[in-house]
């Protein structure tokens, strides 16, 4: 078969397909050349490791140069593999799913579950469990049937995920992340508790991130011109202030975090900048740790028990990748965060 136009996102994860080179396609660069006609979520790098992996034909016989200059009226033949099994094996791990198509799969994760398989945690993640639940509906990502993991909630983090099950599902939500919503409708929002609360009820954390130079497994806000800065927005808002004294000073409060910008633990890193640390955070918040001896019961007690950052990815919008309708979707707080927050209610 010989086509003009690009493939379809069908056609690319199903076919082997012929093309011919015309008069305006000489001398292009095969891996090039064949990018030009994918879909765009085809990206030029994985055509090229196509070609690498003996899938491309020209004129019958096997081309492993993505380099290669095409000549007029060639026969150019790619081969798009059926995707390969994940690595990560399929885990039959209970998962709350908010909204599932044949493009993805909206989830509240649970504190506890990390997301990726990594070092220390190569079984028991979500990727195991999606790997699970979708089974044949996975179409592939890169080649590799996997879910798409476009964003991620730190381990003790719960809430709302979304997660691609195609490439072209995968291409467009990883864009709208990208992207920060600037351009669209991504929204993302959480609630912390944290020590203390922020003296305005609306405030606006304008603090780049990078690696910490004390703890290269940290972040830290660090200078503009720093090598590894990367731009971190965050806007606050105080819902509730708990234990609040006459000198408008407080035990803790409930904030609502809007992100505009997506960084690695850029919630939890802001909050300890401005001197509220996310209770329970014994990464950035250490240096409060001793705080919970200052509160009244029940408070001491649900502080000292509380297992995790109380930090909780309530909503998620963005457009669906397919259709273009903007999606939303709230996860309610999960129990220890409900009880905790009720124990510095009761205390006044």
């Amino acid at each position: 078969m010989s086509l003009l136009g690009t493939l379809s996102a069908t056609e690319v994860e199903e076919h082997a397909t012929a093309f011919r080179a015309g008069p305006g396609d000489e001398g292009a660069r095969l891996d090039s050349w064949l990018a030009a006609r994918m879909p765009p979520h085809v990206s030029r790098s994985r055509v090229k490791a196509l070609i690498l992996a003996g899938r491309v034909w020209i004129e019958g016989k096997p081309c492993v140069v993505p380099n290669r200059r095409l000549k007029l009226d060639e026969e150019i033949v790619l081969e798009i593999p059926e995707p390969e099994d994940a690595e990560p094996e399929p885990e039959d791990i209970p998962l709350e799913i908010l909204f599932e198509d044949d493009e993805l799969v909206v989830l509240n994760k649970p504190a506890g579950l990390v997301v990726h398989p990594a070092p220390g945690n190569w079984s028991g993640t979500l990727v195991n469990a999606l790997i699970h639940h979708c089974g044949d509906s996975l179409r592939g990502i890169g080649g590799v049937r996997r879910p798409g993991i476009v964003h991620r909630l730190d381990k003790d983090t719960s809430g709302v995920m979304v997660v691609a099950k195609t490439e072209l599902a995968h291409a467009s939500l990883a864009a709208q992340f990208a992207e920060h919503g600037r351009n669209g409708p991504l929204e993302r929002a959480y609630l912390a508790m944290v020590w203390g609360a922020p003296e305005r009820m609306r405030t606006t954390v304008d603090a780049p991130l990078g690696r910490s130079s004390s703890n290269r497994a940290k972040r830290a806000v660090v200078r503009a011109e720093a090598h590894d800065a990367r731009e971190a927005i965050t806007h606050v808002e105080v819902v509730e202030r708990y234990g609040l004294r006459d000198d408008a000073t407080s035990d803790a409060s409930l904030l609502v975090c809007h992100l505009e910008t997506g960084r690695t633990h850029q919630i939890r890193v802001h909050m300890s900048h401005i001197g509220h640390p996310l209770i329970g955070d014994r990464e950035y918040g250490s240096h409060f740790a001793t705080k919970a001896n200052t509160l009244t019961e029940p408070a001491r007690s649900a502080v000292r028990e509380f297992p995790r950052q109380a930090l909780h990815a309530s909503i998620l919008g963005f457009a669906h990748p397919v259709s273009g309708e903007t999606l939303h979707f709230e996860a309610p707080l999960p129990a220890d965060m409900t009880a905790l927050i009720a124990a510095f209610e009761s205390t006044g």
